[in-house]
């Protein structure tokens, strides 16, 4: 049974001239879980991983697997399989070629081939050119490269993406089996929803620097309750909550004020004889705390 590695990153950073895409970034990643990589467009997820897989090298710190640099792997696809870009693959060949010419590379069997095919669901279109495939099924094969090498390091980048419902069903059962199995999966995602229901653990970055890490759980513990509010008279009420220095948006079922006790917005609605048809306290989502720390909220 393939063997995770504990993935480390200490202090790295990344510059491009004078942009700082990757700002003093330090966590690890362990072996047996899923752990989510998430932030917004453009937060240096991509760079990160590259950083990790050899491919871009970082200005100051390392990124490492059991303590070795990914150049320094006595057999890097043994121990790490990746998927970064699923439209990496020459249109005009099929999947079993292209998955064949990576065997023989790495000096792996063929058989490995069809094996991995079959893992991610394409055995029945592996002697089909890639430039008739849909995204989804793009990012299947991008899988199944990843898993030649029968790795016990995933690290994947936005699999998610591109894939129909059927699809995603599929691939949180992959993942869950793959960490099951004790490798260590790493997968980014600019959305919290597309992985909340696949990972264990989360590594948020805004603007290339971390803003959060710990167990999926934990997020929820990091944006205050808030109350929701609605009035058949909206504009009085609207009147009230500001007279009364109040801080509020709307919402789909009423206005969302910050703070945590109805009491106290149900005594300002009643001090100014204004008639509530809604009032309630609202926990925070995960969705919620997310979107907190990656807009500038308290880093943890």
């Amino acid at each position: 049974m393939p063997i995770g590695a504990v993935i480390e990153f200490s202090n790295i950073t990344k510059r491009f001239g004078q942009t700082t895409a990757v700002n003093d970034l330090s966590f690890t990643v362990e072996p047996g879980r899923v752990t989510g990589f998430l932030g917004p467009n453009g937060a240096g997820k991509t760079t990160t991983l590259r950083m990790l897989l050899g491919l871009v090298t970082p200005t100051s710190g390392t990124a490492t697997f059991g303590g070795l640099r990914y150049r320094d792997l006595p057999r890097p696809l043994d121990t790490v399989g990746a998927a970064l870009e699923a439209a990496s693959f020459h249109p005009g060949r099929t999947a079993s070629n292209h998955l064949g010419v990576y065997t023989l590379a790495a000096g792996l069997p063929r058989t490995r081939v069809a094996e991995v095919l079959q893992l991610v669901g394409l055995a029945e279109h592996a002697d089909q050119r890639v430039g008739g495939y849909s995204l989804g099924m793009r990012q299947r094969l991008g899988l199944a490269y990843s898993l030649l090498g029968d790795p016990g390091v995933l690290v994947l980048d936005e699999p998610i993406n591109g894939l129909d419902p059927e699809g995603i069903k599929w691939i949180r059962g992959f993942l869950s089996s793959m960490a099951a199995e004790g490798r260590t999966v790493l997968v980014s995602s600019h959305l919290l929803s597309e992985v909340q229901q696949s990972v264990d653990d989360v590594i948020i970055i805004a603007k290339g620097e971390l803003v959060h890490s710990g167990p999926l759980s934990s997020l929820d513990t990091n944006v205050a309750p808030q109350v929701i509010v609605d009035s058949p008279t909206r504009e009085t009420l609207i009147a009230a909550l500001t007279d009364a220095g109040l801080a509020f948006t709307s919402g789909r079922t009423g206005l969302i004020v910050a703070v945590p006790d109805p009491g106290q917005v149900g005594h300002i609605a009643f001090a100014a004889g204004v008639e509530l048809s809604v009032l309630h306290r609202q926990k925070a989502g995960l969705e919620d705390s997310f979107l907190a720390l990656v807009e500038g909220g308290d880093s943890l």
